[in-house]
């Protein structure tokens, strides 16, 4: 047992709310210092990602399906590990570890048993690759007393955090998550989910244009956001809660929407009507994340932005012009290209777990102290 990192290579394994495919990672720590390397992305095939998008939306789940994609996921993990090793020519043997995300099928840190469950088999993940593993990051925290996310923050204190002025590294995957990371140095940082970032606004595209994404927020920029739609939408009382707090693909999803709908008596017949209807979802994006950032961080002078949610060049738009007082840039910049920030703290959350250190933030995730997180299967 060590409290100091453990020099060498790290992999770290992303599988987000998204549910579009898997990042894996390769990092370099020296000296406590990560180095981003290299970084991949696998799309999930189609018919496995409608399948986790069932068992991640239904009520009721056949246990038998959920414990077959386990296995399959893992196998699926174990080949994105292989081909970054063989693109990087690095043999197996020179990974210290892999931080294995696992894919979540439920969050529910607000149950009357609070629990969670992420997927994608460690067991086999390490003897498939050969490489010790460390996974199921969530639980330990949440048997603190916590929510068991966002658990990137302290990741993104550790390498983003100046005492220049006060940041916020804004995650905008399947949810949009903030790290509030204050200039004083002995000032708490905070982090929570501020409800959803692409996921209703990839599922709305895919239902309307077959699409998977809306490219670059083109088609909802041309839309007119809803008004009424839109003061509905923000009713939900997820947006009102205060921190910590988490959330996922279980609240917010296609039957939220259609609800929504519903109530709104807004049922799309026309192309453009959908359109709209996107426009409006890119200003709930947006919004919530704004009103999160003015109500918790009106310090804020700088925005680092990471996720796929950089891309849609329509949302980063609409944040710029409601943060006005705010740089907003990406995280390329700081030596992590917006793609690989998750995948890269699952590596750093890996080399935390081997040096036997805290890897969550208590004033983030509402535990009652810091912990240890993950469990490690051996490899070969």
């Amino acid at each position: 047992m060590t409290d100091k990192v453990i020099p060498g290579l790290y992999l770290g394994l992303m599988s987000g709310t998204s549910l579009d495919g898997c990042d894996a990672v390769l990092m370099a720590y020296m000296d406590d210092k990560p180095r981003f390397m290299a970084g991949i992305t696998r799309p999930y095939p189609q018919e496995m990602r409608e399948e986790l998008v069932r068992l991640c939306q239904a009520k009721v789940v056949d246990l038998d399906l959920v414990m077959g994609m386990d296995i399959r996921l893992a196998q699926f993990y174990a080949g994105v590990v292989q081909h970054l090793l063989d693109r990087q020519q690095i043999p197996a043997d020179q990974i210290r570890a892999i931080g294995s995300h696992g894919q979540t099928i439920r969050h529910l840190p607000l149950a009357d048993h609070p629990t969670t469950l992420q997927i994608g088999d460690p067991n086999l993940l390490a003897e498939l690759t050969g490489i010790s593993v460390v996974a199921d990051f969530r639980r330990r925290d949440m048997a603190a007393g916590g929510q068991g996310a966002p658990l990137v923050p302290v990741f993104h204190n550790a390498l983003f955090r100046t005492t220049a002025y006060a940041r916020v590294v804004l995650n905008i995957g399947g949810m949009a998550n903030i790290t509030i990371l204050p200039s004083i140095p002995d000032e708490l940082v905070r982090g929570f989910d501020t409800g959803p970032g692409n996921v209703l606004l990839d599922a709305w595209a895919q239902l309307q244009i077959n699409q998977p994404w809306d490219n670059k927020g083109h088609w909802g920029a041309a839309g007119e956001i809803i008004p009424q739609l839109l003061t509905l939408m923000l009713t939900d009382d997820y947006f009102q809660l205060p921190p910590p707090k988490s959330t996922g693909r279980e609240r917010f999803n296609l039957n939220w929407l259609h609800q929504i709908l519903e109530q709104a008596r807004h049922l799309p017949t026309t192309h453009e009507q959908a359109r709209d209807i996107q426009a409006t979802l890119g200003a709930l994006t947006a919004g919530s994340i704004a009103q999160a950032i003015l109500r918790y961080a009106p310090e804020t002078r700088q925005i680092l932005v990471c996720g796929g949610g950089w891309h849609n060049a329509a949302l980063i738009s609409r944040l710029r012009s409601q943060l006005s007082d705010c740089e907003i840039i990406s995280t390329e910049g700081f030596g992590i290209h917006p793609d690989w920030v998750e995948g890269a703290a699952f590596a750093w959350l890996a080399a935390q777990r081997l040096a036997h250190r805290p890897g969550n933030l208590p004033s983030v995730t509402g535990a009652r102290h810091t912990v240890v997180l993950g469990g490690i299967y051996a490899g070969k």
